[in-house]
């Protein structure tokens, strides 16, 4: 029987753009190993976590413990979808690095949603209460003002997933 080939699924998206949702799916779909990023860290960090600054420094533990687990799970041929975001240059050239060094396939989704439907979305996951994070309306505009989408020149086999109303 051969092996499947182990791929690297990577996610860009506003917050609450749906990165989460179809991480999930992706996950049921191919059978991977679905990492999340705000899970892991309101597990890890949540009571240490009020600001832009907390988050960085959070996420920067998180991703220093977590990379050599990522690759040995692909080295392992185990499929990998990482809900972490994959929203600035500096996030994209770490994700980017992992794809270098497994040498697996990968896709970067890119969730392009407009911001007033991120908002609406966001108001509602507020209100649900489901999420491991509130976040107002000016912190969504705050963190979108360091949002830059992906560009061909970065390298990533991209898919973009626009939304249609």
């Amino acid at each position: 029987m051969l092996e499947q080939e182990p791929v690297l699924h990577l996610v860009c998206g506003k917050i609450a753009s749906g990165k989460s949702t179809l991480t999930r799916a992706l996950a049921a779909e191919t059978g991977a190993v679905r990492l999340s990023e705000d899970e892991w860290l309101a597990a890890l960090f949540g009571d240490q976590m009020t600001s832009i600054p907390d988050f960085v420094r959070c996420s920067a533990k998180l991703r220093d413990v977590m990379e050599p687990h990522i690759l040995d799970l692909l080295a392992a041929r185990v499929s990998v979808v990482m809900d972490f975001q994959a929203n600035t240059i500096d996030s994209r050239q770490w994700l980017r690095s992992l794809v270098d060094r497994s040498g697996v396939e990968h896709v970067l989704h890119y969730l392009d949603v407009p911001d007033v439907e991120c908002k609406a979305r966001l108001a509602r996951r507020n209100a649900s209460g489901k999420h491991e994070f509130r976040v107002t309306e000016a912190h969504f505009d705050d963190i979108t003002s360091h949002f830059v989408p992906p560009s061909e020149d970065e390298g990533f086999n991209l898919v973009v997933h626009r939304f249609e109303p």
